[in-house]
């Protein structure tokens, strides 16, 4: 692990978190701890509206920060994106949507950061180059190597149109073919354009570079 990736590991009333050393090293994917609604605010469930007593006790989302019940915010999940290192007690609404959020760090996140290949062509070129396109470990960067070198800050991305094939009007199967991406050069408000087409050689996994497409989707939405 380079300097510039470490982490350390911090203690807030939410819990134990591995967090970067640095915080411009911070994942684009990541969120910050919210603020606990303060105890007195709070005299009642804000969910079902259960008065707070010496029996029903209040605790506190670790995702939203709001006040709830024992019954409405029991369960633990894992929140990645707070960097915890144990599922942490979530209402019922954030919970959800933590579970879906941890399908993409455990499947989508680990397809990126793999790679694939792809013929990529820079703006109006229309000369391509054979290039491996992955996710950097610290995931602020999408790295392209080939005869030429780029590295996009994720958070310089500003559309992201993926490319299908196999659409028929009654319906069916489509398969992502490849990209096109837009994202700003850092100091100007230039946007640049990159299309990324699937390679259709042997050498190639379609398949591979299918699902690298279609989680890259994912980090778009």
């Amino acid at each position: 692990m380079s300097g510039g990736d470490a982490k350390k590991l911090v203690r807030s009333p939410s819990g134990l978190r591995m967090v970067p050393e640095h915080r411009t090293a911070r994942s684009p994917f990541g969120l910050d701890e919210p603020p606990w609604v303060p105890d007195k605010e709070c005299p009642r469930c804000m969910q079902c509206d259960t008065k707070f007593d010496f029996i029903t006790r209040k605790h506190h989302c670790r995702r939203c920060g709001k006040c709830f019940c024992d019954k409405c915010c029991s369960k633990k999940v894992p929140l990645p994106r707070m960097c915890f290192v144990d599922p942490v007690r979530q209402c019922a609404e954030c919970a959800l949507v933590s579970q879906k959020e941890t399908e993409f760090y455990d499947k989508q996140l680990k397809v990126l950061m793999n790679g694939a290949t792809f013929f990529v062509t820079l703006g109006t070129s229309d000369k391509s180059e054979l290039m491996v396109c992955r996710l950097s470990n610290n995931q602020r960067y999408l790295v392209l190597d080939g005869d030429s070198h780029y590295e996009i800050e994720i958070i310089q991305i500003s559309t992201v149109q993926i490319l299908t094939e196999g659409f028929t009007p009654g319906g069916g199967n489509t398969r992502a073919i490849g990209m096109i991406l837009q994202y700003k050069v850092p100091g100007s408000e230039e946007v640049t354009q990159m299309k990324f087409t699937a390679a259709e050689d042997f050498s190639c996994n379609k398949k591979l570079s299918a699902a690298w497409l279609a989680a890259m989707h994912k980090v778009s939405k």
